[in-house]
């Protein structure tokens, strides 16, 4: 489990736009990373869209969210919804694992490995500067803008 004043694991995934992404090409900034379970889902959705629109208010941080899907159904995903920021493919679920955030979850009894919606935000080092777990979508991005901007 990755806790506040840890390094974030390196990574090296890619976009939706089938670019790599990788923690070292990202040094220098402040990145906020967040989990969520799948793409054009609902709780999900609400997610990305407030962080599209929070965009400008985390304007000293690059966003990317992260998930198991491949890049084609991020693809699909980020034109759907005018999503301005990386979504990242984890379809391995190697960052989540590294992250602490695949875990085994429960639905109507039936238990599965699956993401734990979370989000960190890191300082231009790649430390972790803030962790958020179990996060509520509807408020999250506005959490995250004031955390950014508070840095």
């Amino acid at each position: 489990m990755i806790e506040e004043g840890s390094q974030f694991p390196a990574f090296d995934l890619e976009d939706q736009h089938g670019s790599k992404v990788s923690l070292a090409s990202l040094g220098g900034k402040k990145v906020v990373i967040y989990f969520y379970p799948k793409d054009d889902t609902s709780g999900c959705t609400v997610e990305a869209c407030g962080f599209r629109d929070r965009l400008p208010d985390i304007s000293g941080a690059t966003v990317l969210g992260v998930s198991p899907d491949n890049v084609k159904s991020h693809k699909k995903f980020a034109e759907k919804f005018a999503l301005n920021f990386s979504l990242l493919a984890d379809t391995g679920h190697l960052l989540a694992e590294a992250a602490g955030v695949w875990v085994e979850k429960s639905m109507y009894g039936r238990k599965y490995m699956g993401i734990e919606r979370a989000t960190f935000l890191l300082d231009e080092s790649g430390k972790v500067a803030k962790v958020w777990r179990k996060v509520k979508p509807a408020e999250h991005a506005a959490e995250v803008a004031e955390a950014v901007k508070g840095r």
